[in-house]
């Protein structure tokens, strides 16, 4: 049974994700602050944490930062409605996904569901990984998900090196935000839902210009992204 830690000051909505998780066949455990539940998440005990930004004694989003500092564990992020920069920051020190409040409590079962498929898959390919893409300068080894860029190792989160492997491997062909939220998300994507948009605005900074000074990844408007194949001089 897949533990599950939720991280939330509010008591009575730790119990209603009870309601709905324990049912499911996850087991759940909640505590309501910050620093006690970066105490938690740091055990290696759970298989997800769900963290609300907003948390007394040390923010969710400082609980964010402490734990990726030394732990894989995924992450789903709990975030007020209308806060971009709570998504953004979150998403930058390496949340896995971000759901706002309030949310259909059926939906947030559905994000971590996904997130724990995708967590599988992801542990699936280490043990029979694919072979590796190289596209100009950049080169993706998934069977020690690493990523060189010049040369030199450039530091991903898990969605982000999903993503990219996906991209490198369509080099030169548009790829949609379905297909990229099934394969990096593990879920189905709704046209309201910035997460891919984000990911993909992240992963644009940290691989930089190509060699030309132009974009790497480009947006194909109403449709997805595509990574420009390298051509010529």
């Amino acid at each position: 049974m897949d533990r599950v830690l939720v991280v939330d000051d509010d008591v009575e909505l730790c119990e209603l994700v009870k309601e709905f998780l324990e049912p499911e066949g996850l087991q759940v455990e909640a505590v309501h602050n910050g620093i006690r539940g970066l105490e938690r998440a740091l055990t290696g005990e759970h298989a997800l944490v769900v963290l609300d930004v907003m948390l007394p004694g040390m923010n969710g989003l400082d609980v964010l930062r402490k734990l990726r500092a030394s732990s894989s564990v995924p992450v789903l992020l709990l975030t007020a409605r209308g806060q971009d920069v709570d998504r953004i920051v979150g998403l930058e020190l390496g949340a896995d996904d971000y759901l706002p409040k309030p949310f259909n409590p059926r939906e947030l079962v559905a994000r971590i569901r996904a997130i724990l498929r995708r967590t599988r898959s992801e542990a699936g390919e280490r043990q029979t990984p694919q072979t590796s893409v190289h596209v100009g300068d950049v080169e993706l080894n998934p069977a020690t998900r690493t990523v060189l860029r010049g040369g030199e190792a450039v530091d991903l989160t898990a969605v982000e090196f999903n993503l990219l492997d996906v991209l490198l491997r369509e080099a030169g062909r548009v790829v949609t935000r379905d297909e990229l939220a099934k394969i990096a998300l593990g879920r189905l994507f709704s046209p309201y839902d910035r997460s891919i948009d984000m990911h993909i605005s992240k992963l644009r900074k940290k691989l930089g210009e190509d060699g030309k000074g132009g974009e790497r990844i480009k947006t194909v408007r109403g449709v997805g992204y595509i990574y420009a194949a390298p051509t010529g001089d």
